[in-house]
């Protein structure tokens, strides 16, 4: 009989968020696939659990995978778990999920924990409508197009920040999306020095550039619809070779300019369009 893969979902800094069932499925599995076997091991210690460990990390993933299904195969009931909350989410574990669905494996899934779900229900933010960009690109033409992307999205979005980046993280987002952007930075979440921080991205990324410790998520709000434009076209045209010409890609100048002037990015296009004749 084929064994089962679960998903477990740990806490993401207070133990006693660990569920019932999920510490019991980690007592009970042939096998636990951790993103960092030490980290996991003080989850055992405290649960009491021998249970035999393997790494599974983005640098091993790949390599894993025949071995991992191999082992469902024989019978294994197969625990994944990641540092801190729910596993795959910005986190590795997906290619071996879907290659074990390709099989025919069962992936049961055991909710808990999860540090974007957390942040977002206390940031105050609308929830209906979320998007999840996990790290921000660090530097160069991806990252400058995925904050132009960012600038025009209507959606509540969720991302998170590493301790170290986090200033320059929130002083771009504030230069592209607007400095009153309304947005929360949510700082240790379940653990001691819990904080949630509210304003907009500008006063927060001033906050950041003063030093801020620990795991960070980051939920801002969505750009609201765009107004008749109070700019002329030639300006919009104008703008959108200033950015060009200081190295920015058409793509994402058009969309800051848009941001900017608060208009569609189809006027902005357009207005790019008329101007080269």
């Amino acid at each position: 009989m084929t064994g089962k893969l679960m998903v477990v979902a740990t806490p993401i800094g207070n133990l006693g968020d660990l569920g019932p069932r999920a510490a019991e499925a980690l007592r009970a599995a042939d096998l636990i696939l951790a993103e960092d076997t030490r980290r996991t091991g003080r989850l055992l210690e405290h649960l009491g659990a021998e249970t035999p460990q393997r790494s599974l990390h983005e640098h091993n993933e790949r390599e894993r995978i025949a071995e991992v299904l191999d082992l469902l195969a024989d019978g294994q009931d197969i625990a994944l778990v990641s540092d801190a909350g729910t596993p795959v989410v910005s986190d590795p574990g997906y290619r071996l999920i879907a290659a074990a669905a390709e099989a025919g494996v069962r992936i049961e899934p055991l909710p808990g924990p999860s540090a974007v779900l957390a942040a977002l229900a206390v940031s105050g933010l609308p929830s209906d409508r979320v998007v999840f960009e996990g790290f921000l690109p660090r530097k160069g033409r991806a990252r400058t197009e995925r904050l132009a992307e960012l600038a025009t999205e209507r959606r509540t979005v969720v991302l998170f920040a590493s301790p170290h980046r986090a200033a320059a993280d929130l002083s771009d987002l504030a230069e592209v999306l607007g400095q009153e952007r309304p947005a929360v930075v949510a700082r240790e979440l379940t653990k001691l020095h819990e904080e949630v921080l509210r304003g907009g991205l500008g006063e927060l990324a001033a906050i950041a550039g003063g030093g801020l410790r620990g795991e960070l998520t980051v939920v801002i709000a969505g750009a609201t619809a765009p107004r008749a434009a109070s700019v002329s076209p030639e300006e919009l045209a104008g703008r959108v070779r200033e950015l060009i010409a200081a190295g920015v890609t058409k793509k994402a100048a058009i969309a800051q300019v848009a941001v900017a002037a608060e208009v569609p990015k189809r006027d902005v296009y357009q207005a790019v369009l008329d101007a080269a004749g």
